[in-house]
């Protein structure tokens, strides 16, 4: 059989018209059939190029998730009218969606509590611009890193936490979130556990940083109870008191 190629397709690895405008919409949902032909059709029908794709389907939750990165003609005004066309598409779904400009960065918050390996890597990476965010403000339930975040012109706020204030602070934390214009919370090695109410009000804009031992050995100092402990160097199969990704929207290959 003889296979022609279709000459006013673009070859692959060609490069856009100079006119294109990239974005990126990422979407998660209740499983479903006919997501992906909705999602593909309409991009289709607004003249738009896939460039990558990526999409999961949860077979535990049934929840399905996808993200497209996306070509289409025009400027960035197009990104408008492409949201407010894709919102009958979402809504008959249930989808909970976002459509960004390929590249724009991220606002971040980062929430730290004593030890700053971690948060010192976040805050070299973006200086540098390894990491497409903005690192809007560090929460620390101490005091001990003003000076670092400081230095690097971001606002420190410190929020200590008790049982008996913890309440208050998780309200002052969302307060900020809301007034900063928060997109993603970063927990850098944060050791205050986060009330069920919180994590829910967080849910799918944050990321949580933390050692794998858990739930072995909990606590400030997991290492030094796994070497007490004489722990085996395995991943046990249900590591389940600790969300290290809540079901974050940008793509895990991009971390």
């Amino acid at each position: 059989m003889t296979v022609t190629q279709n000459e006013s397709a673009p070859r692959p690895g060609a490069a856009l018209p100079a006119t294109t405008v990239e974005h990126v919409l990422t979407l998660d949902c209740p499983e479903t059939r006919g997501i992906v032909h909705a999602v593909s059709g309409f991009l289709l029908e607004h003249g738009c190029d896939i460039i990558d794709n990526k999409q999961f389907d949860s077979q535990l939750d049934h929840h399905f998730f996808m993200r497209i990165h996306f070509a289409s003609e025009g400027d960035e005004s197009t990104i408008d009218s492409l949201r407010e066309a894709f919102a009958p598409v979402a809504e008959k779904f249930g989808m909970r969606w976002q459509l960004q400009r390929h590249g724009a960065k991220r606002r971040v918050l980062i929430m730290v509590s004593k030890f700053e390996h971690c948060l010192n890597d976040l805050l070299f990476r973006a200086r540098i611009g390894e990491l497409p965010v903005e690192i809007v403000g560090v929460v620390s339930n101490h005091p001990d890193h003003r000076r670092t975040v400081e230095w690097h012109g971001i606002p420190f706020f410190h929020v200590p936490v008790t049982a008996d204030t913890k309440a208050a602070a998780e309200g002052q934390l969302l307060d900020l979130i809301d007034r900063l214009d928060v997109e993603l919370v970063v927990l850098a090695r944060y050791m205050q556990v986060l009330s069920d109410d919180l994590a829910r009000k967080l849910d799918g804009r944050a990321i949580n940083i933390h050692h794998s031992f858990l739930p072995s050995f909990k606590g400030a100092k997991p290492y030094h109870q796994a070497y007490a402990g004489a722990s085996r160097p395995w991943v046990p199969p249900r590591t389940t008191s600790t969300v290290s990704w809540m079901r974050d929207r940008s793509s895990p290959s991009k971390w």
